[in-house]
């Protein structure tokens, strides 16, 4: 907690705000280690933080740019979350920290003289025995649980893509396995109680996005792979830390297969991370975004490639898409996947139904940019609705559609990019065989209903 000379902060009669941010990448976060310039925790690791002077949400952006030399553009705000507020008695002071979680596009950071050392490290780091051992700020771990995905975060994400989210469930699996290895230290190991906690809240984030298999997915192979092992809370932990980096590196392999195929002009819609970096590493001469109302994360889309790529960028709208197609030389439909279902159809934001039979009529290519983990095992689909005021928000007594996703028939894809390469929806089912093999883990007994409550609120 860097301290700036003569701020009220410096008047231990009160208690000190200050702000911690928490910078991820990849799934790891940044800890910095104090170094001796700092008035107190010298040599201890921490966040980027620093003394809240006015308003901690103004104050954090300061902070992270001094320490870390990242600019406001290179990092997003996910969440501030409540203060954490404790009394240090060695100190004989009080402190309220303002906690936050950015994501960050980056691991080249620049040190300022705060601090001497910096790492990037899975978040149970913090916690005593888990991983290497370092002594940290106070509450560290307390701010970070704070901000941490959640499964009612996922389950209100409505802002990104299913590889996204994905990577977020997994991250919600580690967090509370490693907080149960390190809980060894106090009550002891218990494998099987262990086991029966986290194999709950895996069941309540299978269902949290119910329309995206990769969750299902995802989920389903840590535990798999857990009880292969012994089952305890340490083999979920290793087993989630190795998912993570897994479907990491799936997304990223699934994006360069479909980069190889992108040239010339290219049409997409809605937002998906993989399609966004697999417009980055292939050659499009110009991009045709549909700005995906309601939301219209088309239109950040659209501001994002015209700022990181040489294309030319064109935004429509929704209903000009077949007009689009029909009238532009566009030679290549690129869209993402909420799921692949066993037949190779496409669920999708609403939107990609149309797009895809449009380009159909017109002999247009459409490539879906998907891990194979997004290949579902279930042959029905559960579509998710937004709200209706974001259709309508009068008084007439009129109802409302406003559906999220919709289906694309497989006879309107022409292939599925993955980490194995391009593959033809006639073998979308072999994956989803294999992908069934992994739920094996729930025949001792299926985790408890997803609404129960959990039996410690404060862990989610």
């Amino acid at each position: 907690m860097t301290e700036h000379r003569g701020s009220d902060a410096d008047d231990d009669s009160t208690a000190s705000h200050v702000v911690t941010a928490f910078l991820r990448h990849r799934g790891e976060i940044l800890l910095l280690r104090r170094s001796d310039t700092v008035g107190t925790y010298t040599g201890q690791w921490g966040g980027v933080s620093g003394f809240a002077e006015g308003q901690p949400d103004d104050q954090v952006s300061v902070e992270i740019r001094e320490e870390t030399g990242l600019e406001p553009d290179a990092v997003s705000l996910v969440r501030s979350g409540r203060p954490v507020e404790f009394e240090d008695p060695d100190l004989e002071r009080a402190w309220i920290v303002h906690p936050y979680l950015f994501d960050c596009e980056t691991r080249e950071i620049e040190l300022s003289e705060e601090h001497d050392t910096a790492e990037w490290v899975p978040p149970t780091t913090i916690l005593e025995g888990v991983g290497d051992e370092r002594e940290t700020v106070p509450k560290l771990w307390a701010a970070y649980e704070r901000v941490a995905p959640t499964v009612r975060s996922i389950a209100a994400d409505d802002d990104h893509g299913a590889a996204y989210l994905s990577v977020r469930t997994l991250e919600v699996l580690r967090d509370r396995a490693g907080l149960l290895v390190a809980e060894r230290r106090e009550f002891g190991a218990d494998p099987d109680g262990e086991w029966d906690e986290l194999a709950e809240l895996a069941g309540r984030l299978l269902e949290a996005r119910p329309s995206m298999a990769v969750l299902r997915n995802r989920v389903n192979r840590v535990m798999a792979d857990a009880d292969g092992g012994d089952g305890s809370a340490p083999a979920v932990h290793d087993a989630a830390l190795s998912g993570i980096d897994r479907a990491l590196a799936a997304d990223t392999d699934a994006a360069a297969t479909a980069a190889e195929r992108i040239d010339g002009s290219v049409a997409t819609l809605s937002r998906s991370g993989t399609v966004l970096e697999a417009l980055g590493q292939g050659d499009p001469a110009r991009v045709f975004v549909a700005e995906s109302r309601p939301a219209c994360e088309g239109i950040a889309v659209a501001e994002e490639v015209a700022e990181t790529t040489d294309s030319t960028v064109t935004v429509h709208t929704d209903a000009a898409i077949a007009h689009a197609l029909a009238r532009e030389d566009i030679e290549r439909v690129v869209v993402g996947a909420d799921t692949v279902l066993p037949d190779g159809a496409v669920v999708n934001k609403t939107g990609t139904r149309v797009m895809a039979i449009a380009a159909a009529r017109e002999g247009v290519p459409v490539t879906v940019v998907a891990a194979t983990d997004k290949v579902s095992t279930r042959e029905d689909v559960n579509l998710e609705s937004g709200d209706r005021t974001a259709v309508y928000d009068g008084d007439a007594a009129v109802d409302v559609l406003n559906p999220t996703f919709d289906v694309t028939p497989a006879d309107c894809v022409t292939e599925v990019s993955t980490e194995r390469g391009a593959l033809e929806p006639g073998d979308i089912e072999n994956v989803a065989e294999e992908l069934r093999d992994l739920e094996a883990w729930r025949d001792g007994g299926e985790p408890t209903d997803p609404e129960a409550t959990d039996r410690n609120p404060q862990r989610e």
